[in-house]
C-alpha cells in the first residue's frame, strides 16, 4: 500500500496481514505513518486492501462493517444521550439490518428476548453490567471507551480494528480494556488490529508487533526481539530519550 498528502510520502511499500484469531500490534513514533495505514478507507495510490480475499478499497463502511470488519476510534465516538444499554441495542438492531431501526424512532418496536439477551452477553463480556442503565454522558472517559468498545463487539467482528483504545486513560482503566482484547481474541477467536502508543499494553495483549518509521515498515516479530533491535531503538525508543 502507498499514500501521500500534496507530495508527502505518508505510507511507502508496505505490506502485512492478520491471520484469523491473530492480535497484531501497530506501533512506531509519532509521523511515522500508523494512522494513515490504519485508515485504510483512504483510497491508495498503488495496491490492495484485502479482507478474506475480497477488495476493501472504496467499499463503504456499513458494506465492510457487514463483512465482519469492527472499530473503535482514538476520539470516542459514542450516543450521550442514551443509555448503556440502549447504546448496545442500536448496535445490535444495525448488526441485524431487519429494518426495525425506523419502528424505534417512532417507539414502535420492543427489544425481543433475543436481542436482550446478546445485549447482557455483550455487557458482561466488557465488564459494565453494572453500569446498563446509566447514561453515557454520565461516564468518565474510561468507560465510554469500554462502552464504544462494546459496540463494535456487538456487530460479532471476524476483526476489530482498535485506534489507540488507552489513549486518555490511567492505568487501571488501561487494563480493563487490555483485558477485554485478550478475551475476545482467546475466547472468541476474534483477530485484532490494535494500534496504540502505550507499549506495556502493547507487550500484553499481542501475538506480533509491527513497527513502522517514516512510512515504511521498520521491524516485525514478536515483541521482545522487535524492542530490541537497535534499529527499532533508535527510531523509536530513541525518540522517548529510551534509547
Amino acid at each position: 500500500m502507498c499514500k501521500s498528502f500534496g507530495g508527502i510520502q505518508a505510507v511507502h511499500t508496505i505490506t502485512f496481514d492478520v491471520a484469523s484469531g491473530e492480535c497484531v500490534g501497530l506501533v512506531g513514533p509519532n509521523g511515522a505513518g500508523k494512522t494513515t495505514l490504519f485508515n485504510w478507507q483512504l483510497r491508495p495510490e498503488s495496491g490492495e486492501v484485502l479482507f478474506e480475499g475480497a477488495s476493501l478499497v472504496g467499499l463503504p463502511t456499513f458494506k465492510r462493517a457487514r463483512l465482519g470488519i469492527g472499530r473503535t476510534y482514538q476520539k470516542v465516538e459514542v450516543f450521550t444521550d442514551m443509555s448503556v444499554r440502549d447504546h448496545l441495542m442500536v448496535a445490535e438492531r444495525a448488526r441485524r439490518g431487519e429494518g426495525r431501526l425506523w419502528r424505534d424512532l417512532l417507539n414502535l418496536s420492543k427489544p425481543t428476548v433475543d436481542e436482550m439477551e446478546r445485549v447482557e452477553a455483550i455487557l458482561e463480556l466488557v465488564g459494565i453490567t453494572y453500569l446498563a442503565d446509566t447514561s453515557v454522558n454520565a461516564l468518565g472517559l474510561g468507560h465510554c471507551r469500554l462502552v464504544e468498545l462494546a459496540r463494535a463487539l456487538a456487530s460479532e467482528p471476524k476483526i476489530l480494528l482498535a485506534d489507540e483504545p488507552s489513549s486518555g486513560l490511567d492505568l487501571h482503566e488501561t487494563a480493563e480494556v487490555a483485558a477485554v482484547l485478550r478475551t475476545v481474541q482467546r475466547e472468541r477467536g476474534t483477530a485484532v488490529l490494535l494500534v496504540e502508543h502505550d507499549l506495556t499494553m502493547v507487550a500484553d495483549v499481542v501475538d506480533r508487533v509491527i513497527v513502522m518509521d517514516l512510512g515504511a515498515m521498520l521491524a516485525e516479530g514478536n515483541f521482545d526481539e522487535v524492542m530490541a533491535d537497535p534499529l527499532v531503538r533508535h527510531a523509536y525508543l530513541g525518540q522517548m530519550g529510551m534509547a
